[in-house]
């Protein structure tokens, strides 16, 4: 990667925050109805993160979605990182930590979400730029 691009220009913003007492059921609805696939848990400071996987993974463990609590399932402590910092510090914090989704704070509090898809999603685009291409040049089967 080795470039400055920020993390600000990748994320997705606003984030959406939840509460430790949210029930799975509740969380659940937001998946559905916001159209994401994790929730930060709290806002300043973040207490965790809870993610599609947590909420099918407790189900196909028995858990009732309407008793469970999403503090009982969330992870923690949570992996961050600041709006400034670079799309490649974020690819290496996700690698060295084992994390798809990273938070980003400002201040102690959430003001985004990068993840893999967004690295994925941004990083052929910007080979293409590096490289003198357009993803149009590539397209119409002219190289350079």
């Amino acid at each position: 990667m080795a470039d400055e691009t920020p993390v600000s220009e990748i994320m997705s913003s606003p984030v959406k925050t939840v509460g430790k007492d949210a029930t799975v059921e509740e969380v659940a609805r937001v998946f559905a109805e916001e159209g994401v696939g994790s929730l930060i848990v709290g806002e300043d400071p973040i207490d965790g993160i809870i993610t599609e996987y947590d909420v099918v993974k407790s189900i196909g463990q028995g858990k009732d979605p309407a008793d469970t609590t999403v503090g009982q399932l969330m992870s923690e402590p949570v992996v961050t990182i600041r709006p400034d910092d670079t799309v490649e510090n974020a690819g290496d914090r996700m690698g060295n930590n084992g994390v798809k989704k990273l938070p980003v704070t400002e201040g102690g509090e959430p003001v985004g979400i990068v993840t893999t898809t967004d690295l994925a999603h941004f990083l052929p685009h910007h080979r293409l730029e590096m490289a003198g291409q357009t993803e149009e040049d590539v397209s119409d089967g002219e190289f350079d």
